[in-house]
């Protein structure tokens, strides 16, 4: 007898519908075709034994099996299911009639309980998208699936329930949930904030402006100077993720196997630090069967790199065409995967080997050709890419020991969410922008045009510096964002004037002499108070 049972295969974020066609028939052999990889040719064994321990009997007979279509790779245990309900099927010891009705995954286990899958998201979406009734799967991952409406999701716990449930006994009920209300329920949960942060007001400031435009940011200051600290309250100041964000980040999550039992949507927005020891292909993701990698799994969220020049820098220049084009393509000989990697860069580094470079107490203790050395390890390139760079200076004891809390991140992130809805009115008409960051020449020349002044400035640091055109459309999409905090539809002189308020370098990491010029034309034509100048020490030094 000849059945039909439905799976899917996953490739990239999206799925494929797999029809497994079993033939049985006189004979004692086992066919296994349709281009399975190891782990699926190895699913006669755990059937065998769930089935055993089930009650049930593997029909001795000669089995032919297709997973169609046929050209495209099965990877994974995820087809012990579908594999072995399509058996029995055959073998005429179940009803086939609700086979062609629902799609079943899971991976057997030997005593018949089923052990969670990747991907059940993505190929819920895709069993919706092909008129299935429901999808039959692990119950560790039946929330996640239940997001998708008008799609029944079943979590089994074990291969008996599904039996039973095919032959039309009420074992397996629907997995409903509320997603609106799980969803803006838990957004606002976070373990940290920026309540807990002393000091570092300017730093504060910085993220502010680079959360408010989407902006990558990389913080140059010595070691307990308070920069991962800082970088992971980053997203407790980020807009909040909504339902089309969400959804995309978890389909991500959810191929690579990263959502946890029971979970559902995503709520916070991603946050990412890998190690410095990672590899090019965990980073941009890839291998052999293409997995999404760090830059992807960080979509819509942040990708920290603590101590930036210790990374291989193979791995850090591999990010650059991801950061301009916010996808990431995988090819292979026979197929190419797309993978989203819309994510917002946050790096941290010293300004040293010894780290003590630049320090108001402490002396630096490196050779003369040591600093320019370390510094030589991020590639300019890379730099471009970064739009906001800035210092960062200890705390004083006396503000570390205040007990007065700071600034709390539900604030900021109020500013912070003000302005991102003024640059989604103003990007309406254009598709994939949604912030400053993003903006091209050709919207810089519409919206990011100061005033006459402002270019006066501008002009002088340009013919002085020799900066590059990537550096002036940096100092205009920074400014751009600072102007939206302010409310203001056009870039002034003391949105200008406030970069360098903030403690943001525009120029080169070390290049002191960008950092004086600056100051002073800013000193000279926004009027900033030079006793605020001479705090910092690079004006001590003119």
């Amino acid at each position: 007898m000849l059945v039909k049972s439905y799976a899917a295969a996953v490739q990239g974020i999206s799925a494929t519908v797999v029809t497994v066609e079993v033939n049985c028939s006189k004979g004692i052999q086992f066919f296994l075709v349709g281009l399975p990889d190891v782990a699926v040719r190895e699913s006669h064994e755990r059937i065998i034994s769930a089935l055993q321990v089930c009650g049930y009997k593997f029909p001795r007979n000669r089995i032919v099996i297709n997973m169609a279509p046929a050209d495209i790779r099965k990877e994974g245990s995820s087809y012990d299911l579908p594999l072995a309900i399509g058996i029995l099927a055959a073998a005429e010891q179940i009803d086939s009639s609700n086979l062609s009705k629902f799609v079943l995954m899971g991976e057997l286990s030997m005593d018949g309980s089923l052990q969670p899958i990747k991907g059940a998201l993505p190929i819920a979406i895709k069993a919706r998208e092909e008129g299935f009734k429901g999808f039959i799967l692990p119950k560790q991952n039946a929330c996640e699936a239940a997001v998708v409406n008008d799609l029944e999701v079943y979590g089994a716990s074990n291969i008996k329930e599904v039996l039973e449930f095919m032959e039309g006994k009420p074992t397996l009920r629907p997995t409903v949930i509320d997603t609106c209300k799980e969803f803006y329920d838990r957004q606002q949960l976070f373990d940290c904030d920026f309540s807990d942060v002393r000091g570092q007001e300017n730093v504060k400031r910085a993220m502010e402006v680079a959360a408010a435009g989407g902006h990558n940011l990389i913080m140059v200051g010595p070691p307990g100077s308070g920069k991962s600290m800082l970088a992971k309250r980053l997203p407790t100041v980020l807009p909040p993720f909504t339902l089309r964000e969400s959804l995309e980040t978890t389909k991500i999550h959810s191929v690579a196997g990263k959502i946890g039992g029971g979970a559902s949507l995503m709520v916070q927005r991603p946050f990412r630090s890998p190690h410095h020891t990672i590899s090019n292909v965990a980073m941009v993701g890839g291998g052999t069967f293409p997995q999404p990698g760090e830059i992807s799994l960080a979509h819509n969220g942040v990708l920290f790199l603590d101590e930036l020049p210790e990374f291989n820098r193979s791995v850090l220049e591999v990010m650059r065409q991801p950061l301009e084009d916010r996808v990431i393509n995988i090819s292979r000989a026979r197929f190419t995967v797309e993978y989203p990697a819309g994510f917002m860069l946050v790096a941290s580094m010293n300004p040293c080997p010894c780290g003590y470079y630049n320090h108001p107490d402490r002396p630096c203790l490196c050779s003369p050709g040591a600093v320019q050395k370390y510094m030589n390890r991020i590639s300019g390139p890379l730099l471009d890419r970064i739009d906001i760079q800035i210092e960062i200076v200890p705390v004083p004891f006396e503000k570390i020991s205040e007990q007065q809390p700071s600034e709390p991140s539900i604030a900021i992130r109020e500013r912070v969410i003000k302005a991102r809805a003024i640059q989604e009115r103003r990007f309406a008409a254009y598709e994939g922008i949604y912030c400053n960051a993003q903006m091209n020449s050709k919207l810089l020349h519409q919206y990011a045009v100061p005033d006459a002044s402002g270019l006066s400035i501008l002009k002088t640091a340009m013919q002085r510096l020799c900066l590059s055109a990537r550096a002036y459309d940096r100092i205009l999409k920074v400014s751009r964002t600072i102007a939206d905090l302010d409310n203001s539809e056009h870039i002034e002189v003391r949105h200008l004037a406030r970069l360098y308020s903030i403690g943001v370098w525009i120029g080169r990491i070390g290049e002191c002499e960008y950092r004086l010029t600056i100051s002073i034309l800013l000193w000279a034509h926004a009027h900033i108070p030079l006793e605020i100048l001479s705090k910092k020490r690079h004006i001590r030094e003119i």
